[in-house]
Parts: C-alpha cells; sequence; structure tokens
C-alpha cells in the first residue's frame, strides 16, 4: 500500500460544484484540503458511480474524450474541458490484475470519461496533468463484489497511485429538492454517524468494518432513505477493499443542503 493512495469523494451535484462554486464552496474547499494531504500521484483511477458494466470495464484510450453524462443544465455545462490523458499502461496491469482475479475484465479503447471524474479532478488538479483511467462498478450491484473488486487494487502493481471512488454519500435525488422535516433530517444524519464510525472506528475490527459495509442495507439506519439505488456509496466499498483498514482522515460537509462525507486513506 506504500505506493497507493485511496480517497472517496462526494463529487456533488452533476456539474454544478464547477458552475456555481459560490454555493458548493463546502465541497470545494474539502478536496482542496484532501489535496495538501496527497503526494501529487503519478497516475489516477476513478471508479465512478456513472458507469456500471456487466464485467468490470476499463478505460484504455490514450486520449478519452469527456462524456456529458447529464443534462438540463446550462450551456456552459456542456462546454467543460479537462484534456487530461489514458494511461494505457495502467489499463494494461489492472486488465492483467483483474484476469488473474478470474473476474473477466473488459479494455475498452472508445469509451471517455464521464463527469464523476471530470468535475472533481479540475477541482483537485485543474491543469489537467495527470493521466487518468476509469474503472467500471458492476451492474449487479453487490458490495461485497465491490470490496473484493477493491482488493484486487490494493496489489496492484503500479508505482505512485492515486485511487479515487468518486460517488455521493447521500445520493435520494428526490430528497435534494424537497422541503423536508426532522424526521428526514434525522435519517440523513443517522446514516452518516454510521458511515463515519464504520469507516473510521479504530475499535472496529476489519473482518467487522468488512461485514458493515457488505450488509450495509440491513444494518445502517435508513439505509434506503439515503440511497434508493446504491452505485452512489459503491465507489467507496472498492476504495475500502483497496484500503483493507480504518481511514487515515475524513471529513463531514454539507452539499446540495445535505449532510455527507470524504475519506481519506494516504499513509
Amino acid at each position: 500500500m506504500s505506493n497507493k493512495q485511496i480517497c472517496f469523494i462526494s463529487h456533488g451535484g452533476g456539474p454544478l460544484p464547477l458552475l456555481q462554486p459560490k454555493n458548493n464552496q463546502q465541497m470545494i474547499d474539502t478536496l482542496l484540503q484532501i489535496r495538501k494531504l496527497l503526494t501529487r500521484p503519478k497516475a489516477i483511477l476513478v471508479i465512478s458511480a456513472h458507469w456500471e458494466a456487466s464485467r468490470p470495464t476499463i478505460t484504455a484510450g490514450k486520449n478519452p474524450q469527456l462524456i456529458y453524462d447529464y443534462s438540463g443544465f446550462p450551456d456552459a455545462a456542456y462546454h467543460i474541458e479537462y484534456p487530461c490523458r489514458g494511461e494505457p499502461q495502467l489499463a494494461q496491469a489492472l486488465y492483467k490484475a483483474l484476469n488473474r482475479a478470474g473476474l473477466n475484465p473488459v479494455l475498452d479503447e472508445a469509451r471517455g470519461f464521464d463527469h464523476g471524474l471530470y468535475v472533481p479532478l479540475k477541482i483537485l488538479y485543474p491543469d489537467a496533468d495527470i493521466p487518468c483511467v476509469q474503472l467500471s462498478l458492476l451492474d449487479s450491484l453487490n458490495a461485497q463484489k465491490h470490496i473484493a473488486l477493491g482488493e484486487v487494487l490494493a496489489g496492484l502493481d503500479f508505482e505512485n497511485l492515486l485511487i479515487i471512488g468518486s460517488g455521493f454519500s447521500f445520493h435520494n435525488m428526490r430528497a435534494f429538492f424537497s422541503d423536508e422535516g426532522d424526521k428526514e433530517r434525522q435519517y440523513n444524519i443517522d446514516f452518516e454517524n454510521w458511515l463515519v464510525q464504520t469507516l473510521s472506528d479504530m475499535a472496529i475490527t476489519e473482518d467487522e468494518r468488512r461485514l458493515r459495509l457488505t450488509d450495509w442495507l440491513k444494518v445502517s439506519p435508513a439505509a434506503r432513505y439515503n440511497h434508493p439505488r446504491e452505485e452512489h456509496l459503491l465507489p467507496l466499498h472498492v476504495c475500502y477493499g483497496a484500503a483493507q483498514s480504518a481511514c487515515d482522515k475524513f471529513y463531514r460537509l454539507q452539499i446540495l443542503t445535505k449532510q455527507t462525507s470524504m475519506y481519506v486513506w494516504y499513509q
């Protein structure tokens, strides 16, 4: 793990952190704090909530285009630029590692980068001068399989790699845009408290931590209120599988009026 840094970020609402920075200042400030913790990486591997496939699929192109995978935003949202290169060497190393693990991966030279990559990275590394690769989620949305996916990344032989899980610790789209009462706000707080404890409490054994994350739908408070669908939480499972330990640092913040969190493993 000495040559890997890992973080799970709550990436905000589509392109809004770039279009409306004043309304997303906590998210931006948190990402900038995280950047101070990190050694500048040689390459970045992003697991985004916005890409699912039946088999683990890897971007393998040298110069992937951007995918504007959102709708209903101002015209500027469709002209965002982040001209980072791909990293075929990393893609090949990841393919070989996943293949050895029997996960039947796919290299995709045509797919571009979705906003789960370029929105937060435009804040973290605005010069777009660090090559990137994306890895898909599995469309089974199985928590245990995503932890296992992360465990493959733990053994990946690529020096000075930054692994980013790009999702959202709260992702109930209806709740983002509706007036909610004290009960619903408490659902959000209770889940965040559980998630922070699960990822940061050193008294929890790794067997227990893994079980809590595997069975999160059963054991976390208000699980389905916070995540009607789990794709925005699963990048965190991949990060935990890659780290296999309590996080070194966590951040609590508010995004779009909801309590959210981010986690970093950097030692």
